[in-house]
């Protein structure tokens, strides 16, 4: 299959799906574990691992419907991208969300409208049907991560973030 090249376009964020915004992976190899039940990762307790305090961690799987000036999509952002829209880790955003248990809606709400320039790529897997946000770079210069926005919302966070 070809690979084509990524295409970088200048998109507004129409809406965020608030119901998966992150996954589960091992701290050790990185292999996604089920998003319930118990952690142990099959693949590193065969080699011994044993299970501690930080045996997962959280990184961001979030589905953005994106607009441009030709038409509207789905596209899909993984961690590192998705860092920048949210300006903290899955992990970080998941405890927030447990104390504020409509933050994540209330980001989609905070990010509708923003608008970015995004690197989209084809997914690597043929079975992805979005394509994959590679990089997103904000267009306003007084642009603040949904996190920001929401601490102030909530009342937390104070300026020691």
């Amino acid at each position: 299959m070809d690979r084509e090249e990524p295409l970088t376009v200048i998109c507004t964020v129409v809406a965020i799906d608030p119901t998966s915004f992150c996954y589960r992976v091992c701290s050790v190899c990185d292999k996604t574990l089920p998003d319930k039940g118990p952690s142990l990762c099959q693949f590193c307790n065969m080699k011994g691992f044993i299970a501690g305090s930080s045996d997962f961690e959280r990184l961001y799987r979030v589905l953005l419907s994106v607009a441009t000036e030709n038409k509207v999509f789905v596209v899909i952002c993984f961690d590192r991208a998705a860092r920048v829209l949210f300006g903290c880790s899955a992990d970080e955003f998941f405890e927030f969300s447990k104390l504020n248990p409509l933050s994540a809606v209330a980001a989609g709400k905070v990010l509708e409208g923003e608008m970015f320039q995004m690197t989209l790529s084809k997914p690597k897997n043929g079975n992805a049907q979005y394509l994959r946000v590679v990089s997103v770079f904000p267009l306003r210069s007084d642009f603040s991560p949904a996190i920001n926005t929401l601490k102030k919302l909530y009342g937390v966070g104070g300026s020691s973030s």
